[in-house]
């Protein structure tokens, strides 16, 4: 027993962690923001997404079930579809990190201009802090995995402050005017769009329900373990997300929200005082730097270990003297840097939505093929079909909510793995010896 349990470590506990915390990044204090133009949408939207990751939750849950010695969500795809269609899955999987690194940097900017107001005294200077934040957390990775759990370890046990001071302050609201609630209904009326938008949006706040399968030969029972985990990680990240971003969305009006670049900094100026909402902002933006530190560490692995696969060019897997995947590194962090300087147009409200959608898009495809890989591996059970099914009609309504730049920006970018796939496909070929 001692020596299964050191070999499957991961339980119930780690593997819930593991998803609320890889689920709750920088996207929670920019959310209401995003989504205050859709008014009461939202909330149909977020029930929509909340509804629709549940049933993504139990496909990947199950799959990892039948599959527990596959590599994660990449094997399921190849032993479903082939090398084609997992490569394909996995580049956009892959693009969707390194875009929600250019998101994050943008997000925590919006919070730092509250902070130094001088950076929004110029158009330019706020992209170029973004930037420069990415290539900061560059360099901290380039120290080797060592640095970058350091600043990790550091920063989680801040991420939670902040929503708690969100929630205990929206109580104390509900408890001495609980008409305040009222006073700010957003006018915007009930539309299909709208709720589809609006639950596109949200979606991206939802994204990594997948987490609990990646390391499924670590999970100790993990038929047991891995659907249980990941049913009540999603279900408790949801929560979490729903009562922090609903408190601003009834508590402000819709306009104020709207062009809002730090809502909920502008929700505790409003209710409590000035000084309150510097703090908040210090709070959020630690926890936004500690969720761009693990992501970019994670996209320059992500990117050696498609390296490995043959994938892309060997030298991306090279690593230099702190074990750091260097030039993978370099590469995500002049890929994210490119996305903050195309939305250099945008405000930060409008920049951080809109990469959003492009991560939701760059993320759907995974979603997709994980539903319909249900059936073509023949698994069983009536329960497990319905959510194979909701899943795939949920990753196309995402498709419809995202809007027509952001679905054909994604359909650009998946697009460009299919080169990049049958060239990889030809190295292999001339590299392989000749009998």
């Amino acid at each position: 027993m001692h020596a299964r349990d050191k070999a499957k470590p991961l339980g119930f506990w780690m593997c819930t962690s593991l998803i609320v915390g890889n689920m709750i990044g920088m996207g929670i204090f920019m959310l209401p923001a995003a989504l205050a133009p859709f008014g009461k949408n939202a909330f149909a939207g977020w029930a929509i997404t909340v509804v629709g990751c549940l049933f993504i939750a139990h496909v990947f849950a199950r799959l990892a079930r039948a599959m527990p010695d596959e590599d994660g969500p990449y094997g399921y795809c190849r032993r479903a579809f082939g090398n084609g269609v997992a490569f394909f899955t996995m580049w956009c999987y892959w693009v969707s990190i390194w875009v929600t690194n250019a998101a994050l940097a943008i997000g925590i900017v919006g919070y730092l201009t509250t902070l130094l107001p001088a950076l929004s005294s110029h158009p330019a200077l706020p992209p170029l802090a973004a930037m420069g934040i990415i290539w900061f957390f560059v360099l901290v990775s380039l120290r080797g995995a060592l640095a970058s759990g350091r600043v990790q370890l550091a920063s989680a046990a801040l991420k939670l402050l902040p929503m708690g001071a969100i929630v205990l302050l929206g109580v104390w609201i509900f408890a001495a005017d609980s008409a305040a609630y009222a006073a700010h209904l957003p006018p915007t009326p009930f539309t299909l769009d709208g709720t589809a938008a609006a639950g596109t949006i949200a979606l991206f706040a939802m994204l990594g329900v997948e987490c609990a399968s990646l390391p499924a030969t670590k999970v100790h029972q993990p038929e047991r373990t891995i659907p249980r985990a990941t049913i009540a990680g999603t279900l408790a990240a949801a929560i979490v997300y729903v009562c922090v971003c609903t408190i601003p969305m009834l508590l402000l009006p819709q306009a104020e929200l709207a062009a809002s670049n730090a809502p909920f900094v502008d929700l505790f100026r409003h209710y409590w005082d000035a000084g309150s909402g510097h703090w908040l902002a210090l709070a959020v933006i630690v926890s936004g730097l500690g969720a761009l530190n693990g992501w970019t560490m994670l996209a320059g692995e992500v990117t050696a270990s498609m390296a490995r696969h043959g994938i892309f060019p060997a030298a991306l897997n090279s690593q230099n003297r702190h074990g750091a995947p260097a030039w993978s590194l370099l590469l995500v962090g002049v890929l994210a840097s490119v996305m903050v300087a195309m939305n250099y147009s945008r405000s930060l409200a409008e920049g951080f939505t809109f990469l959003t959608l492009v991560v939701t898009a760059a993320s759907m495809p995974l979603y997709l093929v994980g539903g319909a890989a249900v059936f073509k591996l023949r698994q069983r059970g009536a329960m497990l079909a319905t959510s194979a099914v909701m899943t795939c009609v949920f990753s196309l309504w995402a498709f419809y909510g995202m809007g027509q730049e952001a679905f054909w920006w994604g359909v650009a970018l998946g697009a460009v793995s299919l080169p990049v796939f049958w060239l990889a496909r030809l190295r292999r070929r001339a590299q392989a010896p000749v009998c």
